[in-house]
């Protein structure tokens, strides 16, 4: 969760594009962010690979009113709706977009190439069918919220008692620069996103650094492998937590509009 999932800004930017705030260059422009390129495949009545404005243009003509985001892990199918197939290919890259309004969803396949320091990623997005029900697992913007709040205290807590580096001011050194880096590089979301959502999504955002410092910062006074393995389930439902808030910020905007509220 060092970064936003390419999943997020299709959905945040494709829901701006939806509701006419942004326009469909803009839109995939903040898309593709860092990326080489992105295209789509398997897009109904196209027999070919096309590109992101093509492609919106016409989930929204097949009856897309909004965009969903799905992070799955293994025995968390944390925004998924069904069939088995898409949730497979969703879970193998850990995160998917489901279309409102229309029984679409799609997949990212990345391509990396080049040397360190030096890559370039392509997307090819996978359209496949999906199941038109509930996402799994999604909280409210209110209930991911208070999760988090809580969240960030245990992880705190944890880091701190197994005596991880990451759980003094070398994580909130590497969290300000993370932050750095964020307001430099992008918006938060997209126009039309409540200010909650925001706050949701960076709190989850900072969340997630700290559980990827956590396991990534060597091992302080967890020097054996039994304690390293307290530290990760210890932090398993922390980590949880902080993407069940992420999905809940980028799918907000659908859920206001679902309920009437929009």
């Amino acid at each position: 969760m060092l970064s936003e999932p390419r999943s997020g800004r299709l959905a945040a930017w494709g829901n701006a594009l939806l509701a006419g705030l942004v326009s469909p260059d803009d839109a995939a422009l903040a898309i593709v962010g860092e990326d080489t390129v992105h295209r789509v495949e398997g897009l109904p009545g196209e027999s070919a690979q096309v590109g992101l404005t093509l492609a919106l243009g016409r989930l929204r003509a097949l009856g897309t009113t909004g965009l969903r985001v799905a992070l799955p892990t293994p025995g968390h199918p944390l925004g998924l709706s069904g069939p088995p197939e898409f949730n497979a290919r969703a879970l193998e890259a850990e995160e998917a977009v489901v279309c409102f309004g229309a029984a679409f969803g799609l997949v990212p396949q990345v391509h990396e190439a080049g040397p360190a320091g030096d890559v370039h990623a392509e997307v090819v997005w996978q359209v496949l069918p999906v199941r038109e029900a509930p996402p799994a697992d999604v909280p409210s913007l209110g209930e991911a919220e208070r999760e988090l709040a809580e969240a960030l205290r245990e992880a705190t807590e944890v880091l701190s008692k197994l005596d991880v580096a990451g759980s003094g001011p070398v994580a909130e050194a590497a969290i300000d620069a993370y932050r750095a880096r964020s307001e430099r590089g992008r918006e938060v979301l997209a126009p039309g996103y409540p200010p909650r959502a925001m706050r949701v999504l960076e709190l989850a955002q900072r969340v997630g650094l700290l559980v990827s410092l956590a396991h990534g910062r060597g091992h302080g006074a967890a020097v054996t492998s039994a304690e390293m393995a307290a530290r990760s389930e210890a932090l398993r439902p922390v980590e949880r937590t902080a993407r069940r808030a992420q999905v809940a910020a980028y799918n907000s905007i659908v859920e206001e509009r679902e309920r009437g509220v929009r």
